[in-house]
């Protein structure tokens, strides 16, 4: 589902500098903001493909992988969190780099707090459509338009019935749901067939989707009743 209004926004800060990385990081945790910080280019990669942040304030000049090549990273393997760029680099070709590799904004250094807090609520408002469009869980986001699914920022290939009893759930917004309700959602009320075939289809889901198929934390069995996903 979309990323609820009720939780402060994520945002994963990726800085070298120590002074700057704390610094930023108290701003943002004062404003209310949940913040993770990574002190090099392909640490911070990695924690942005977990697919959980809602903002990511990227540094240019990182150790191990620079953020140019973390900004083309995240393009290539459609890591759809905006990036807000945070560099001392100055030259107007820079930013026209940052800005045509996907970054929604370019601040630079030095800069003062309060208006790194401003241009962080604009990049958050700005993307806020767009989020609302898509669905997530976890580490899986799901857009509905596309029917494109990603698990920690690598696509994930559903099936279409797959995708459609995953959208059934989705849109029960956390309810549970019999698997009749699931079964006739899907093929409609005159479909000749089992409803048990409604279980074949979570188990491949959850194969797909869990990191623990075994144990799901998200699409969960509800005993007598059939099967909610957990938002």
């Amino acid at each position: 589902m979309t990323k609820s209004d009720q939780r402060a926004a994520r945002i994963l800060v990726i800085e070298d500098d120590e002074s700057i990385q704390i610094g930023v990081k108290m701003s943002l945790e004062r404003q209310g903001y949940e913040v993770g910080v990574a002190a090099d280019g392909a640490a911070g990669l990695a924690m942005a493909r977990d697919g959980v942040w809602d903002l990511v304030i990227l540094d240019i000049m990182l150790p191990k992988v620079n953020g140019y090549e973390v900004l083309g990273s995240m393009k290539t393997e459609r890591i759809g969190t905006p990036v807000l760029v945070l560099s001392a680099r100055t030259v107007e070709d820079d930013k026209v780099m940052g800005l045509d590799l996907g970054a929604v904004d370019y601040v630079t250094k030095p800069f003062s707090v309060p208006e790194l807090m401003a241009r962080v609520r604009a990049a958050l408002r700005r993307t806020v459509t767009v989020a609302e469009t898509l669905w997530s869980f976890g580490n899986v986001i799901v857009n509905p338009a596309t029917r494109e699914v990603h698990k920690s920022g690598a696509a994930v290939e559903l099936t279409a019935t797959e995708f459609n009893i995953l959208s059934v759930l989705a849109k029960a917004a956390g309810r549970a749901l019999s698997r009749k309700q699931i079964f006739e959602s899907v093929w409609g009320p005159e479909h000749h067939g089992t409803h048990r075939t409604i279980d074949n289809f979570i188990g491949q889901l959850r194969a797909k989707l869990e990191d623990n198929p075994s144990a799901p934390s998200f699409l969960l069995t509800v005993r007598g009743v059939g099967y909610r996903l957990c938002l």
